[in-house]
């Protein structure tokens, strides 16, 4: 699961003239206005507008100027995204970004309503869709779904009224950043955390007028996190300020009284928990038609909920056939005494490919290993990268593995990946692990293990890091002008992202990684199901009144997770929605991509090439990348 720049904090950043030939004809006109969602359509049947129009130019400065003004209304955002000082509009001023923290009080939360509401206006009016070029309308059409995304949800979801994990992992978030990247020499960045740490008890006190209930997934994982805030402060924040005894006096004065307000906070969430009075209205489910409208926005593809769940639980049923005519094999060399002649049906098959897979499992680190073992991964899956020609590699070499920040642990139970910033491509790329805990019951631990045994874990690695969503965005931060690459690294689209590591797995897979070894391919099976439970998951939960015992039954017996990794799953699809079906929606679009490029290409074609291409581009709906990376045979 990528976390790309921004992705959760920025819930707090806050009729179309056609440029057309004269002797364009109607039919021509139809086919431009079509563009955006027709991935069919030949770039050399619609007639570009030139590249140079002083349209483009104005969204040019336009969109370079929403960008940096919504990061001035979300400092956290800012740093992240390596912009760290902003000219404020009225005063020109010079803010130093890294030392802000946000405004959530409801008069600021109304203004970024206003704030966003007025910039979506502007767009349509000063610089319409259909005027600018392809490359500008592909931009276009991601600022326009993110302002409608965050319109959403300050207006209907109202996230930061419901969810006190907004608040915690925003915090958590601004700390932890200006420590991770080394944007400025250590005791500045110190300095900037000092600062914020400060508005903290500000931040917290602005929330709490507010957000008056909530349910309990939100409050057990916003007090769970919140100790991860906690401990950086008096721990890791703590030890780094003792190499500057001038930020001594600071730290005293300021970390007590933060640290007394995130127990206050955490204290006042168990407080609405014990009293059993949660507004009944409130639920984690978004119900039919806000997921519908979301899922639209998300997505930025013509797929409908309803049309997935009908092809992932269709696809289920394949997978789940492929991977018995590889289990009957090894499990008569497993288990020779385990014949099962009694069973039936489906019956007979969960027995056999569970057992399969139960054997696999065991082959799993200790609990202390798990990140040397993926950093012991990463080099062999390289040079596999190199002599397959799989896609360019980057040259940077600054990615990092790490433990997953503790205030990130609620949603990233497993891994995460944390891009360099885009206006600091040099800066540090972060492949987040998270360990197991010493606290965490044995039985509990081994379920988690075996889930990612030695075999899931380069799967892992191969997902995140190499040639998965490290590869990727070191494609995007390479991308010029800096508005564009800023643009679509804030602004990416979901299923480009994830689908491009489903992808680029399942390529390592058929070019010959790990040849020859079934315990990996039926590994690559049973991740195929896990990703299209997913999807059934989110849509189901989401929109129906799928309980979570069937939630727990249709990852369990349908796709052979553990109970541990069904369990956490559970929870990530209460604090989020329409991610988890990104994976399988960008798979399909990702793979039609490439049939129809290799189709057109004919002997031409080049893996190598075509991924370079397409990742160059970044991280647009694909069916603008369709768009803009054509076979050069054309």
């Amino acid at each position: 699961m990528v976390r790309a720049t921004s992705f959760l904090v920025s819930i707090l950043s806050l009729g179309s003239l056609t440029l057309l030939p004269a002797a364009a004809s109607e039919t021509n006109l139809l086919i431009a206005e079509k563009i955006a969602g027709d991935q069919e359509i030949s770039r050399s049947t619609v007639a570009s507008p030139r590249q140079d129009s002083e349209i483009s130019k104005q969204f040019a400065r336009l969109s370079d100027t929403f960008i940096k003004e919504s990061l001035y209304l979300s400092p956290t955002s800012a740093s992240e995204a390596g912009y760290h000082k902003h000219q404020e509009k009225g005063s020109q001023e010079i803010v130093e970004l890294d030392s802000m923290l946000e405004d959530m009080s409801s008069k600021a939360m109304s203004a970024r309503r206003r704030f966003y509401s007025e910039w979506q206006s502007r767009f349509r009016k000063e610089t319409p869709e259909k005027a600018l070029t392809l490359s500008d309308q592909a931009d276009w059409n991601l600022l326009n779904d993110h302002i409608a995304l965050k319109l959403m949800d300050l207006e209907n979801i109202e996230s930061h009224k419901n969810n006190p994990t907004v608040v915690v992992e925003l915090i958590g978030t601004a700390l932890f950043q200006p420590l991770s990247a080394e944007y400025a020499p250590e005791e500045l960045r110190l300095k900037h955390i000092l600062a914020r740490v400060k508005q903290i008890p500000r931040l917290l006190k602005q929330v709490e007028s507010y957000l008056k209930a909530s349910v309990p997934v939100y409050i057990d994982t916003a007090i769970e996190e919140n100790q991860g805030n906690i401990t950086l402060i008096e721990k890791t924040l703590a030890e780094k300020v003792k190499s500057y005894p001038e930020l001594k006096a600071e730290y005293e004065e300021v970390a007590p009284k933060a640290v007394d307000a995130l127990k206050s906070f955490s204290s006042g969430l168990k407080r609405m928990n014990n009293k059993g009075n949660q507004d009944k209205k409130k639920t984690w489910r978004l119900g039919k038609e806000l997921y519908d409208r979301k899922f639209k926005l998300v997505m930025q593809t013509d797929t409908s909920p309803t049309m997935l769940l009908h092809e992932a639980k269709r696809e289920l049923a394949s997978i789940r056939a492929l991977m018995m005519q590889i289990a009957v094999p090894m499990h008569m060399e497993f288990y020779p005494d385990h014949n099962h002649i009694k069973e039936k049906g489906k019956e007979r098959e969960n027995l056999i490919i569970s057992e399969v897979l139960e054997k696999i499992a065991e082959d799993h680190v200790e609990p202390g290993q798990l990140i040397e073992a993926v950093r012991s991964d990463l080099d062999g899956i390289t040079q596999f990268i190199k002599e397959n020609k799989i896609v360019s590699l980057s040259p940077r070499n600054n990615l990092k593995v790490i433990p997953t920040p503790l205030f990130m642990r609620g949603i990233y139970s497993v891994a995460g990946f944390h891009s360099a910033p885009p206006l600091e491509p040099n800066g540090q790329a972060e492949y987040w692990v998270t360990p197991i805990s010493k606290n965490m019951p044995r039985e509990k631990a081994e379920s988690k293990l075996k889930e990612y045994n030695n075999y899931t874990l380069k799967w892992l690695t191969i997902h995140e890091a190499l040639p998965g969503h490290y590869i990727q965005f070191e494609h995007l931060n390479d991308i010029e002008p800096e508005r564009r690459r800023l643009l679509r690294s804030l602004y990416a689209n979901g299923p480009y992202v994830e689908g491009w590591a489903e992808y680029i797995a399942q390529v390592m897979l058929d070019r010959g990684y790990m040849t020859g070894c079934r315990e990996f391919r039926m590994t690559m099976h049973k991740i195929r199901l896990r990703l299209l439970a997913n999807a059934i998951l989110d849509i189901k939960m989401h929109t129906s009144e799928m309980s979570d015992e069937e939630a727990l039954k249709l990852m369990v017996d349908e796709a052979f997770q553990t109970r541990a990794e069904a369990e956490g799953k559970l929870r990530r699809v209460k604090l989020s929605s329409c991610q988890l079906p990104t994976y399988y929606v960008g798979l399909k679009e990702w793979q039609a991509f490439r049939e129809d490029y290799q189709k057109t290409a004919g002997d031409s074609f080049n893996l190598l090439e075509f991924h370079d291409r397409a990742l160059d581009e970044g991280p647009l709906p694909i069916k603008f990348v369709r768009q803009l990376v054509r076979p050069k045979a054309e």
